[in-house]
């Protein structure tokens, strides 16, 4: 599977890591032809498992587990190899999105302090897996962030199976090249074509809800009933014609 062309630079990507997942959704909502309620964000939940961290962005690179299977090193004894050349031709910070065919048994994890710091040390800035992870302050203290289903002990047989293919984590299908922006709320799938306009639009909704809604909301000291729900009213009516102007569609937050 070809990847996609970047068009976001690192500056661009730094920038996208300043706002919560949430915030880039709602910016990201004004800008894509995708349905958000149906084409977005993982269904089933995740769990940030070093929220201290912050989020991360990066671009999607992807493999396919089954640690229960240990007949996989013998079909292709190379595959370690080959899956590590493959994530280092891929430029830019990358995420490791690792769907675990044993799900939702956990029976090993592909992730520990080695294969972090060996990761690292290729561009990548974290996973997503719906397995699991170990060695996890060894982990954060190698600067990879996690995003799994839970922890555990062992590594099992976690030889690649496949890799820079389709996968689906968490109820939601990922290809290599996506951007994801992922933190303790979950994480966002952003297909090739949203990529250019993702960071305008997310700092316009940003700095709208910021100068409307929020403001009127914590300007309110000594306002009776009336005064205050009017204010707000007019705030809302005021973020909406913002977005209209912007991106020719009602706004919501």
């Amino acid at each position: 599977m070809p990847e996609s062309p970047r068009v976001l630079s690192h500056s661009d990507l730094l920038q996208l890591k300043r706002w919560n997942t949430p915030t880039i959704y709602n910016g990201w909502e004004q800008i894509t032809k995708h349905n958000p309620g149906e084409d977005a964000f993982n269904i089933e939940e995740t769990r940030d498992f070093m929220p201290q961290m912050g989020p991360m962005v990066g671009y999607a690179v992807t493999l396919v587990i089954e640690p229960s299977n240990a007949s996989h090193r013998k079909v292709n004894p190379a595959a370690g190899e080959e899956y590590r050349r493959y994530i280092a031709s891929v430029p830019g910070s990358k995420i490791i999105v690792v769907q675990d065919l044993d799900k939702p048994r956990v029976l090993g994890s592909a992730w520990g302090e080695v294969s972090a710091n060996m990761f690292r040390a290729l561009g990548c800035v974290g996973t997503i897996t719906d397995g699991a992870i170990r060695d996890l302050d060894e982990m954060t203290n190698a600067g990879f962030k996690a995003l799994a289903r839970r922890l555990c002990v062992g590594h099992a047989h976690v030889h690649p199976v496949r890799w820079n293919c389709e996968v689906e984590v968490f109820g939601r299908r990922v290809c290599p090249g996506d951007l994801i922006h992922a933190d303790k709320h979950g994480f966002l799938v952003i297909p090739p074509e949203d990529h250019p306009g993702l960071l305008d639009a997310a700092r316009f909704m940003d700095s709208n809800e910021c100068s409307t809604v929020i403001a009127a909301s914590r300007d309110s000291a000594g306002l009776g009933t009336d005064e205050l729900l009017a204010n707000l009213e007019a705030s809302i009516t005021q973020f909406s014609a913002n977005v209209k102007s912007k991106f020719s569609r009602e706004g919501e937050w």
